[in-house]
């Protein structure tokens, strides 16, 4: 009898802890603005059932959305945020600085990176500003939305993306002839593009969301954003005042998704990883394709999506050497030193 009671609070105790009245489990997850469709709309509820069918237990989640570094600096003063998912691979450093991710997040499918996107401009319906391009945001009289980069991944994707559209081109286009190199003149061309472009900025939301919102309430000309989430404001109503310009080199951000190690118990620790893996599985790409982000697991599934545009010069964070170097020489010593303090 004792051997068979023990036997049954061993297999027990692999089980999530239960968290309602009724036997359910809840999830905590702490996600960047523009998550919160895809996995309220799909993930979650398919999730849910998946889980239910072969475990025969409710699962509930509690979510909040904000910029990736908001959300990142309340897990750090200490929301019990159970999953995260970010903007930017800096935050998820953050996180491992301050002990709240100790499992190597990199083991993960896709070396971690949930899904991906690239960077866009939205105008008003008929372009009436004429913008084809980046360089056309510091235009005199263009009144640019951008959101914060103090608290908005979202932001400082758009900051790489200018800056290195200019020495993406500049390294495909300007022959290795001078005593000059290409790169050191499109990074040139970058400053100069991001300080003429921030002059136009007038407003700065916390987030990539936040300015969505605020370039939907009729404010502003142009919002550089998430392909993502400019194809949810066009699509999402026949008379949106909107459309999306596709710049001839953009950056493609790149999504980490976490356990916050530090909030996750060892009897709720397989529910969090299953639903974890379950991020890169097919059913739950295919959704995030179908709410227009990119699949970092199946490229295939990107086919599916006709909105996504085709990019003619894309690049990555590794362009600039990954995340470790971007920050302090794009972000900090380019825009921070250079730009914003001297607008």
């Amino acid at each position: 009898m004792l051997v068979g009671l023990l036997g049954l609070l061993v297999a027990s105790s692999c089980l999530p802890r239960p968290t309602s009245e009724t036997g359910g489990i809840n999830i905590t997850l702490y996600g960047f603005s523009i998550m919160k469709e895809p996995l309220e709309k799909a993930i979650y509820p398919a999730f849910t059932a998946k889980w239910k069918q072969e475990h025969g237990q409710d699962i509930h989640f509690t979510s909040s959305f904000a910029g990736s570094e908001t959300i990142t600096n309340q897990i750090l003063q200490g929301v019990k945020a159970e999953i995260a998912i970010l903007s930017i691979e800096r935050d998820v450093q953050r996180l491992k600085e301050k002990g709240f991710v100790t499992s190597d997040w990199r083991a993960l499918p896709q070396k971690g990176i949930v899904n991906k996107t690239p960077f866009v401009i939205l105008v008003r319906k008929g372009n009436p500003k004429g913008i084809r391009d980046f360089s056309d945001l510091a235009k005199p009289g263009v009144r640019l939305i951008h959101p914060d980069p103090i608290s908005s991944g979202g932001a400082q994707w758009s900051i790489l993306a200018i800056y290195g559209s200019e020495v993406v081109k500049a390294e495909k286009q300007i022959p290795n002839l001078g005593n000059v190199p290409p790169k050191e003149i499109g990074q040139a061309r970058g400053l100069e593009l991001l300080k003429s472009i921030w002059r136009n900025v007038f407003s700065t939301p916390a987030s990539a969301r936040e300015a969505r919102t605020t370039f939907e309430l009729g404010n502003g000309d142009a919002l550089v954003t998430y392909e993502l989430d400019a194809l949810l404001m066009t699509k999402s109503s026949s008379n949106a005042d909107a459309e999306i310009v596709i710049p001839e080199a953009t950056i493609f951000s790149e999504h980490p998704a976490v356990i916050i190690d530090r909030n996750v118990s060892s009897s709720d620790r397989p529910l969090i990883e299953a639903f974890m893996q379950y991020l890169w599985t097919e059913e739950a790409q295919r959704a995030f394709v179908r709410f227009h982000f990119r699949s970092s697991a199946n490229e295939a599934l990107n086919q599916e999506n006709k909105d996504l545009a085709t990019i003619k010069l894309p690049f990555y964070v590794d362009y600039f050497g990954g995340w470790d170097k971007a920050y302090p020489d794009v972000i900090e010593h380019v825009f921070r030193d250079q730009v914003q303090k001297r607008k």
